[in-house]
């Protein structure tokens, strides 16, 4: 049997994780494929303690493998963009099938690198670069391909959604939360792209293009991180009867695609609102199957290991197909849809989304203040849906202000904005309005 040779270029968790995948599953897949995967070829600027990888080819240069002519298979488990974009590149006009994990990777740079492979008749596949070893690009791109998709949400940010279920669960501070998650290796130790929903732009990026057929656009989407969630917030939604998530969402409407990531209110009913801990979740809804829900590990070397080495099993019983097609036609697309059926969709400015939303008020506790805080909604064009007052004697440790926590029904952006502005100007206003957006996904 003629082997399938395997280059892994990164032996990080995920790298060394699909490497012991593919050694102790080899069995199992090979009755699978009716072949041999081999792992020929290994590009790792050091192995670490307790790494073991036998007798294979070992380099520290990753464009080695890349041009290794034995290599038919190259896994980017480097991590990063511009070298990794230069190294999938490189492998692709060496006749290479790409595998990666790489979300900013595919967000960044997935347009050019899938015309590319179109080119020169390759396949790349990125299953593990979005939720880890949920199979979700398989889901929007091929389970789900007879409906027409009209929206999705997700947690798809396990270190995120950690945080928040820990301040919800302890009463605990951010702060300390994200200490907690960097010294549990959750969270690196400049945790920005976690917390502040870049890593969720990256995947919403991807999942959205896929469900909407449209070309990657990560410029466009709004992004909004957790830090400024506190503890008091996720107590007055639990009173209101919702949770606080950090969602990716997006959706199709006439007037074109809602693309942002930020925290969200989700009534506590909800499935989705009930993932917690390090898990991401994604909600799909599509005309003929309706709203669909797909739950599980977002992270961690075996959970994207299995994404990782079930693309490459993909790309084994697709290659025959592939060697013997006409040069840049897509067996399977990898946007879902044909090249030239991609739609430049309008994506929305947040300032024309419209939903309902929550608002944390900090006021001074005198005569008057939620009559005038009433009236400059009222004036907007704002409804009330809900309202808490607290009193001075249960606000914290500052006497002097009291929060005022208000749910408001639908309304656009633009005009809530101006609206916050408005109050923010009332001399008993005295701090920042805390805002939170409010999703409805039944």
């Amino acid at each position: 049997m003629q082997p399938i040779n395997i280059g892994i270029c990164g032996l990080g968790t995920v790298g060394y994780g699909s490497y012991g995948v593919l050694k102790s599953n080899q069995e199992e897949i090979s009755r699978r494929l009716g072949k041999l995967l081999c792992v020929s070829h290994i590009a790792t600027l050091s192995l670490k303690d307790g790494q073991d990888i036998g007798d294979v080819k070992i380099t520290d240069d990753a464009m080695v493998v890349a041009r290794d002519p034995e290599v038919n298979i190259l896994l980017e488990l480097i991590g990063g963009t511009e070298f990794a974009y230069q190294l999938v590149l490189e492998a692709i006009a060496h006749g290479k099938h790409v595998v990666t994990a790489n979300k900013a990777l595919i967000a960044t740079y997935g347009n050019e690198i899938f015309k590319a492979a179109r080119d020169n008749n390759v396949i790349v596949a990125y299953e593990a670069a979005v939720a880890g070893g949920i199979p979700i690009i398989k889901v929007v791109r091929e389970g789900l391909a007879a409906n027409k998709i009209d929206w999705l949400a997700g947690i798809i940010n396990g270190t995120g959604n950690y945080i928040l279920t820990e301040m919800q669960s302890r009463s605990r501070p951010f702060v300390d939360v994200l200490k907690e998650a960097q010294d549990l290796g959750y969270a690196e130790a400049d945790p920005t792209y976690d917390v502040e929903g870049i890593d969720a732009a990256h995947k919403l990026t991807i999942l959205s293009a896929l469900a909407f057929g449209t070309p990657l656009q990560l410029e466009k989407v709004y992004t909004e991180g957790i830090s400024q969630i506190t503890p008091e917030d996720l107590e007055y939604a639990d009173e209101l009867g919702y949770r606080i998530k950090h969602l990716g969402i997006s959706s199709l409407s006439e007037q074109g695609i809602d693309l942002r990531v930020h925290p969200t209110l989700i009534a506590k009913q909800e499935l989705i609102a009930k993932v917690d801990g390090v898990m991401n979740a994604v909600l799909v809804h599509g005309d003929a199957v309706g709203s669909t829900l797909y739950y599980g590990a977002g992270a961690g070397a075996e959970p994207t290991a299995s994404a990782v080495v079930a693309d490459v099993i993909d790309i084994v019983r697709r290659m025959g197909c592939i060697d013997n097609s006409k040069e840049g036609q897509e067996q399977i697309p990898a946007l879902a849809f044909q090249h030239e059926a991609l739609r430049d969709t309008r994506i929305l400015p947040i300032e024309e989304i419209v939903c309902a939303y929550y608002l944390r008020i900090s006021v001074q506790d005198k005569v008057g203040v939620i009559a005038d805080i009433t009236e400059i909604l009222g004036d907007n064009g704002i409804s009330i849906d809900a309202m808490i007052q607290k009193d001075p004697d249960k606000s914290g440790k500052d006497h002097e202000a009291i929060p005022v926590i208000i749910m408001t029904h639908e309304i656009q952006e633009a005009v809530m904005n101006k609206a916050i502005t408005e109050l923010e100007g009332l001399d008993a206003v005295t701090a920042g309005i805390i805002r939170i957006r409010v999703a409805e996904l039944g």
